[in-house]
Order: C-alpha cells, then structure tokens, then sequence
C-alpha cells in the first residue's frame, strides 16, 4: 500500500535559562533511540506493538507508531518536550494498532509534555494525565 504524508500544524514552544541561576541537571533525552513499552489515555493503557519507538534530535522527532512512521519538531523547554507539525505515514493497519497509534500520537500531540527520566525509563506525561512510557533501547 502507498504511504501517504499528513501535516497537522501545532504550535511550538521555546524558552531559556536567566542569567545567573545554577544550571540544574537534567537528564538526557535527546539523542537516544527509545522503545515505548505503553501508552495510556482517557484512562486506558495500551501495550505498544513491537515497532513503537521515538528519537529526538536537534529540534526533531522521529519514530514509528506501531504501524505508520511519524516525524514531528521537538522543543524541549526546562523538563518539558513539545512535539509540533506531526507527519505521518497513512498504512492500513488492524484494528488494535490504530488504536495504539491513535493514542499515542494524541498524548504526544496533547502539549507541553512533563519529562521524568529513571535510570533506562522515560515518562512523557500531559497535563490531563495521559502519559507515554518509554524504555531506552
């Protein structure tokens, strides 16, 4: 089947450090190749298919939904990550990968995401509480 691009535009957030504050240490998030182990939204918790993953790199995103690919700009602001413009790829998919997929792209695009790093582990988390979880691969 062709895969087809969609653009859905949303917005983007920046920010910076003032001068003179310590420079608090954050764990990294960038640069490394996450599988996401589940999903949950609207109180719902999915086990990701085998092919979920996401990167973020130099202001972009990337990654697979469990079917379709997917690439987004990324911000990443103090401990929050906003991912903005998603694109993805259109394959017919069974019924329970189109949910996954529809979940996860929904908490990724829901806004500023709430980043909490545990050793191999990463929760993306929205302000209404849905939450991406995600496993260093």
């Amino acid at each position: 089947m062709t895969a087809t691009a969609v653009l859905v535009p949303l917005a983007v957030a920046c920010g910076g450090q003032r001068a003179g504050e310590p420079v608090a240490s954050r764990p990294a998030v960038t640069g490394i190749e996450w599988t996401v182990a589940r999903v949950t939204a609207d109180g719902t918790t999915r086990d990701a298919p085998s092919r979920a993953h996401l990167r973020i790199d130099d202001g972009r995103a990337a990654g697979g939904l469990g079917c379709n690919q997917f690439s987004a700009t990324a911000r990443i602001t103090d401990d929050r990550i906003r991912l903005g413009g998603l694109r993805t790829t259109r394959m017919a998919c069974d019924g329970a990968r189109t949910a996954f997929e529809r979940a996860l792209a929904g908490v990724l695009t829901a806004g500023p995401l709430a980043t909490r790093a545990d050793g191999r582990e990463l929760t993306l988390t929205a302000a209404g509480g849905d939450r991406v979880e995600l496993v260093r691969k």
